[in-house]
């Protein structure tokens, strides 16, 4: 089945149908969810998420554009989280350079910080990084992020860029944009990378695939991801699905005998 690796199915774009929602993933194919928390609310929402739900897990972090509000006293919160028995990922962190709602440096500090606690929790990392490539992998390299282990989210970089963190051993992590008329960049990214180091998600409710595109996403959409992935590497869905299932499950569920 599918394992969709980032969904925030806390967002408000879900309040009126999420319970409906949630409860028709397994029948469409999709076996596993990682609610990913970005703010402080949603920390505690993402909790609430992967407690009513067996097949949500959760990854606890705080987005670059929200680490205004960090602090020890939240790093601590988070390592609480963390020790939850279906928390499995730090995330999302990283850097963005596009709305530059936090300073660079902060965002730097926060990002290593982080870092440091999901090697500490033993955890895995789910990275976001947006125009904000060479520093994403100067301070992925500072912190030995390749011992860590990890996904780039949402991989929008270049098929170099994609080298290098595959050079380090973590995972590129796939989803709508790939079905997009402008994708070409991530086209010849996800031909190039071996199979084993892609992963699953939508980043629901954002970033909907073609024909859904503008539209809210969800995991019942990532069929047309497979699909793609699919026709890039000529392979069939089914093995795509497979790999990727096998992926998720090595790097979020690796230390669950």
């Amino acid at each position: 089945m599918i394992f969709e690796t980032h969904a925030h199915y806390d967002d408000e774009s879900f309040n009126d149908d999420r319970e409906e929602l949630l409860n028709s993933m397994q029948a469409h194919g999709i076996g596993s969810v990682i609610n990913v928390s970005a703010d402080l609310g949603s920390l505690d929402r993402t909790k609430n998420l992967m407690e009513a739900y067996p097949f949500i897990y959760g990854a606890m972090g705080l987005h670059p554009d929200e680490v205004g509000d960090m602090n020890e006293d939240v790093i601590e919160k988070i390592r609480t989280l963390c020790r939850l028995e279906k928390t499995v990922a730090v995330g999302e962190i990283g850097l963005d350079y596009y709305w530059n709602k936090e300073d660079h440096e902060t965002q730097r500090y926060w990002f290593r910080r982080q870092l440091e606690l999901a090697r500490e929790e033993k955890l895995p990392v789910i990275i976001h990084s947006r125009e904000a490539a060479a520093d994403t992998l100067q301070v992925m390299k500072d912190c030995r992020a390749g011992e860590i282990g990890g996904v780039l989210h949402c991989f929008s970089y270049s098929k170099e860029m994609a080298k290098e963190y595959l050079n380090m051993g973590l995972y590129l992590g796939i989803g709508g944009v790939l079905t997009f008329k402008n994708a070409r960049k991530l086209l010849e990214v996800v031909e190039y990378a071996p199979l084993d180091r892609l992963l699953l998600e939508t980043d629901s409710p954002y970033l909907a695939p073609v024909p859904y595109r503008g539209k809210r996403n969800s995991s019942l959409y990532l069929p047309l991801v497979v699909q793609k992935i699919a026709e890039i590497k000529q392979i069939s869905p089914e093995k795509v699905t497979e790999q990727t299932e096998e992926n998720a499950v090595r790097l979020f569920l690796r230390n669950r005998a």
